[in-house]
């Protein structure tokens, strides 16, 4: 037991470690969330250059290598992307300042030809890479540092979804599965909360999220349907990472060099949307989601959005997966849960958080996100259908570099990699 001399200089300690981590994540905040601010405007120009000159997709070809090209001037061409934020995280990895502009440009660029890719992930590598060298400019030790990256996680993502609550969480929870980095809550919490405030100063997430308006509530049938849905996420969660880990591979084992691959998927991406008949597939599809969720089902488009994500990302473009996963798990709803008997949109809901969940291996911020994008209302149904999904889709995972800790199935330690 403590004396009180003792607790006295443990309770000044834990003041002066709450008030410089109060200063700490409210800079991160700002600083991140204005950057992140700059990205969300970057991309949504690119997006509406694009839909006003639908030719551009034409240089998809030539895009990719350009994006090689520049990582490689930057000597940047062996980056592992998100997998490398999660690594600084968990082992103290370096992170290097750079890693940032080219992100922000790349990814930019990726949306701008129409390669299929999202912002979230991408500003996972962002935030973390701004706080990383915050940190090392304050002085912090190596374990500060952990903290700040997740900070920096948090703000980027939070400034460009809106979602503060399932940023905060997903910082500390996709490392490692199983321990949560409870020491950087507070933190967190901070830095996203003040990143999506320079959001919204800028007019951003003023709207809230996305509009369900026939949840259902919890019944012995809803229980039954929301769960029979989270076995199908579950599935097509797996096969969401199986092929996105495979499509480099493929690429890797026929074309070689990275130029080359680049430009093959550039190709491969502009020929399936000439087939297409339209840029559904193309950028990050948050417009599309919107429609899905309004009523229209497109029962083919989940597979396409994975296969143009697989294709795009696969051959070296740079971009994020989330909301791949996100428009993927919606239109998959959208069109599986009224065969299951479910309300259209509210489907559409649930296999977003579900197929997210699958993916992510991170439960609790699946089923904030579900809170945050889609309200209260059936809440408990978005839970299930989350853990279900969390539970069955086993030790796959979008990221390579998150461990699993404890056993799905068991209290059992087996900390490996997610593949």
């Amino acid at each position: 037991m403590l004396r009180l001399p003792d607790r006295a200089k443990a309770s000044v300690e834990n003041c002066a470690a709450f008030i410089k981590w109060l200063l700490y994540s409210c800079l991160t905040g700002v600083v991140v969330g204005l950057v992140a601010v700059a990205f969300h405007v970057g991309i949504d120009i690119a997006a509406g250059l694009r839909e006003e000159y639908p030719q551009v997709i034409v240089l998809l070809p030539l895009a990719g290598p350009a994006i090689i090209l520049l990582y490689r001037a930057c000597g940047m061409d062996k980056d592992r992307g998100t997998n490398h934020i999660l690594a600084a995280v968990r082992d103290a990895e370096g992170v290097k300042l750079r890693t940032a502009p080219l992100i922000f440009l790349s990814t930019i660029g990726t949306h701008f030809v129409g390669g299929s890719a999202g912002r979230e992930g991408a500003a996972l590598q962002l935030g973390g890479s701004l706080a990383a060298y915050t940190g090392k400019r304050l002085g912090l030790d190596e374990m500060d540092e952990r903290i700040m990256v997740m900070c920096g996680m948090a703000a980027a993502f939070s400034a460009l979804f809106g979602t503060p609550l399932t940023a905060a969480l997903f910082a500390m929870e996709v490392v490692t599965v199983g321990r949560m980095y409870y020491a950087a809550l507070v933190p967190c919490l901070v830095s996203s909360s003040v990143a999506l405030l320079a959001a919204q100063a800028f007019g951003l997430h003023l709207d809230g999220g996305y509009p369900v308006y026939d949840a259902l509530k919890l019944t012995p049938l809803s229980l039954l349907q929301a769960a029979a849905l989270g076995v199908l996420c579950a599935v097509l969660s797996i096969l969401f990472c199986v092929v996105m880990h495979a499509s480099p591979r493929l690429y890797a084992k026929y074309l070689p060099d990275p130029m080359l691959r680049a430009a093959a998927g550039g190709t491969l991406v502009l020929i399936l949307t000439l087939l297409a008949g339209s840029q559904t597939y193309n950028g990050a599809g948050d417009p599309v989601i919107r429609r899905l969720l309004a009523g229209e089902t497109i029962p083919e488009a989940f597979a396409l959005k994975l296969l143009f994500t697989a294709l795009t990302l696969g051959a070296g473009f740079r971009g994020g997966e989330i909301v791949p996963v996100l428009f993927t798990g919606c239109a998959f709803g959208t069109w599986m849960g009224p065969l299951l008997g479910l309300p259209h949109g509210f489907s559409g809901a649930l296999g977003m958080a579900a197929v997210f969940c699958g993916a992510t291996n991170c439960p609790l911020s699946s089923i904030l996100l579900a809170f945050e994008l889609f309200g209260g209302d059936g809440l408990p149904l978005y839970a299930l259908c989350c853990g279900v999904s969390y539970m069955l889709s086993g030790y796959y995972g979008l990221y390579s570099e998150q461990k699993i800790i404890y056993s799905k199935f068991k209290p059992l330690w087996v900390d490996k990699k997610t593949h």
